[in-house]
C-alpha cells in the first residue's frame, strides 16, 4: 500500500506539470458547470410566456413529465441533459492524465528508473490508475455540488427535486466513477503500447464516444435515460472494469518498454 501511495504522488507531482492537463482538471468542471446555469438564466423569464395547462407531448417525454407543465416538463428534460454531461466528466478528465503518465514519463526518461525498481506491475498499474481517477472524481463531485448548489436558487422546488433524483445520484456517485476506471483502464492500456503522448490522449478519447452518443440520444429524444438505464450501465461498466484492468496488467510489458520502446 505505501508503494501504492508513493506512486500517486509521484504521478500527481508530475503530471500536473503538464498545462494541458490542469487545464483539464480544473477549467473544463468550470465550463459543465457554467453551461446549465447561463441556459437557466437565460430562460428563467419563459415561464409565463408558456401556458401552464400546456401539457408536453407524451411520445417524446414519455413519463418524465407527468403533471408537469410544459415549461417545467421543458426544464426537467434539459437538466436532466446537462446532468448527464457530469457523467463525461470523470472519463474525458482521467483519460488526459492516464495517457500522459506512462507515455509522458517515457519521453521524459523518467519512467526506466521506476520500472528498474522491485515494484510489480499490478501495484504500479493500481497506483497510476488511481493517481488519475482520484483528482477526475472528486473535481466532477466538486463541480456537480456548486452546480446543484447554484440552481436551487434558480428553479422551483420540484424541478430541484427531479435534480437531485436517485437516478442522478446515482449515475454522478457510483456509475461515475465506475466509468473514471474505465477510462484509466483503456488509457494505461494505449499508454502502454504506443510511444506518442498525443496520439495516446487522442486514442483514449474514444472511450468517451458511447457517453456522447447516449447524450445525443436523449437530446433527439431518440432514448429517455432512466433509473433502469443507469442501473444496466453501471452493472456493465463494472463489469468491463474488472475486465480492462486484468488485460491493463497483462499488456504492460515491463522489458518491453524497458528494451524495446524507441
Amino acid at each position: 500500500m505505501e508503494k501504492i501511495k508513493t506512486i500517486i504522488l509521484k504521478e500527481w507531482a508530475e503530471v500536473f506539470k503538464n498545462k494541458m492537463v490542469l487545464f483539464t482538471v480544473a477549467f473544463l468542471p468550470l465550463i459543465f458547470i457554467a453551461m446549465p446555469l447561463v441556459t437557466l438564466a437565460a430562460t428563467a423569464n419563459m415561464g409565463g410566456e408558456i401556458s401552464s395547462a400546456d401539457s408536453p407531448p407524451d411520445e417524446f417525454f414519455g413519463d418524465l413529465c407527468v403533471d408537469l407543465s410544459e415549461y417545467d416538463c421543458t426544464q426537467v428534460y434539459m437538466l436532466n441533459i446537462y446532468t448527464l454531461m457530469f457523467m463525461m466528466l470523470p472519463v474525458i478528465i482521467p483519460a488526459s492524465i492516464a495517457s500522459y503518465s506512462i507515455v509522458g514519463e517515457k519521453t521524459a526518461r523518467s519512467l526506466e528508473p521506476l520500472l528498474a525498481t522491485p515494484i510489480t506491475i499490478a501495484e504500479l498499474v493500481t497506483g497510476k490508475a488511481l493517481a488519475a481517477i482520484i483528482p477526475a472524481v472528486a473535481a466532477t463531485w466538486l463541480a456537480f455540488g456548486i452546480y446543484v448548489a447554484a440552481a436551487w436558487f434558480m428553479v422551483t422546488e420540484r424541478i430541484f427535486a427531479y435534480l437531485v433524483a436517485p437516478m442522478w445520484l446515482t449515475a454522478v456517485f457510483i456509475v461515475g466513477p465506475l466509468l473514471a476506471l474505465m477510462a484509466v483502464a483503456a488509457a494505461i492500456m494505449i499508454s502502454s503500447r504506443v510511444s506518442d503522448p498525443r496520439v495516446a490522449e487522442q486514442l483514449s478519447a474514444i472511450v468517451v464516444l458511447p457517453l456522447v452518443m447516449l447524450l445525443i440520444g436523449q437530446s433527439v429524444g431518440f432514448i429517455l435515460i432512466d433509473q433502469r438505464v443507469i442501473l444496466w450501465m453501471g452493472v456493465i461498466v463494472a463489469a468491463l472494469d474488472v475486465g480492462l484492468m486484468y488485460l491493463a496488467v497483462k499488456v504492460f510489458q515491463r522489458e518491453t518498454i524497458l528494451t524495446r520502446w524507441k
